[in-house]
């Protein structure tokens, strides 16, 4: 089997390298507590966009720190009511995309939601508020602030709790048959909205990215999508005198440390010759599940299209 990373029989035991906060439960039931308490202010506003089977909407609803969260909403006409609800999450830095691609789940009867990250490529805000620097990503965003309450990603992964717990609340939609998906950062949305709201029933992450970031570091592979990494050690510390504090701060929004928490049925696929999210990280997160779970191999893939995949995905969305 080709390798960049580990043999394949460590991979499927390597529980991760990135330090886990001492506080880190604590830390995420805060930052829940805080989510529950704000008013979302829910709009739907009719989109110009619309298909003979379906209605789309723009969703907006207000999140943590008073950020105006977009999102894309179809809902099937005609479908059974209650019916189940599929949300989408996108890639590092771009956006919910094109309508179109929402319109196969509104066809087989399922609702839709597609939630634009905040800051990033589409309509979502990010309020900032954070000292330091805000050189070039998400990742480190808010890590110069003290504590670390301020980390952009807690936010965005409350974002993605917050949205599920909206789409459960939907008349049309049947709460207890939720399913996330997403590829890259989606698929870090999706265990960290399956970890963060319980409810999820079904979660189908792809190559999922935010995991093991110390792991990240020591192959040489903090570029591409991780590249703020590596930055920022060069332009804030030089020398790694700060290397276990900064590890462990990130720690609070590394999924592998939220995993345990997920109570849904999880499908991953693995591309095995991934550089942007190695091999070791995604399965750091995935050894870290104890709900029912399985995972698919692309053994001669990277971070790019799996062939059969998206099918494959959508007979699982089928099967709930």
């Amino acid at each position: 089997m080709p390798m960049i990373d580990m043999p394949f029989e460590e991979l499927v035991e390597y529980k991760g390298r990135n330090p886990k906060p001492k506080d880190f439960d604590e830390y995420w039931e805060r930052a829940l507590a805080e989510m529950k308490a704000v008013d979302a202010q829910l709009e739907l506003v009719r989109s110009e966009f619309q298909v003979p089977f379906a209605e789309c909407f723009h969703l907006y609803f207000t999140g943590v720190k008073g950020a105006r969260i977009h999102c894309k909403y179809v809902k099937p006409k005609n479908a059974l009511e209650p019916h189940p609800a599929v949300i989408q999450f996108h890639g590092y830095t771009v956006n919910s995309g094109e309508w179109a691609g929402l319109l196969s789940f509104a066809a087989l009867g399922y609702s839709v939601i597609a939630m634009d990250v905040r800051g990033q490529g589409g309509y979502s805000e990010d309020t900032g508020g954070v000292k330091g620097n805000t050189h070039h990503g998400h990742i480190i965003r808010g890590l110069d602030d003290e504590g670390a309450d301020h980390l952009l990603f807690r936010h965005i992964f409350l974002d993605t709790a917050q949205v599920a717990r909206i789409v459960m609340d939907l008349p049309e939609v049947n709460e207890e048959k939720v399913i996330a998906t997403g590829w890259s950062q989606g698929g870090a949305l999706t265990l960290a909205c399956a970890a963060l709201e319980p409810r999820i029933k079904k979660a189908a992450p792809v190559y999922p990215f935010l995991s093991d970031y110390q792991r990240v570091w020591e192959m040489d592979l903090a570029k591409d999508a991780y590249h703020e990494l590596k930055e920022y050690f060069r332009h804030f510390d030089p020398q790694h005198k700060r290397e276990e504090e900064i590890f462990t701060k990130l720690g609070y929004i590394d999924i592998q440390h939220l995993a345990p928490r997920i109570k849904a049925d999880v499908l991953m696929a693995v591309g095995l010759m991934d550089t942007v999210c190695p091999p070791s990280t995604q399965f750091a997160a995935y050894n870290k599940i104890t709900s029912s779970k399985r995972y698919e191999l692309y053994p001669d893939f990277g971070h790019e299209q799996l062939p059969g995949h998206p099918d494959r995905i959508l007979q699982y969305i089928l099967d709930i």
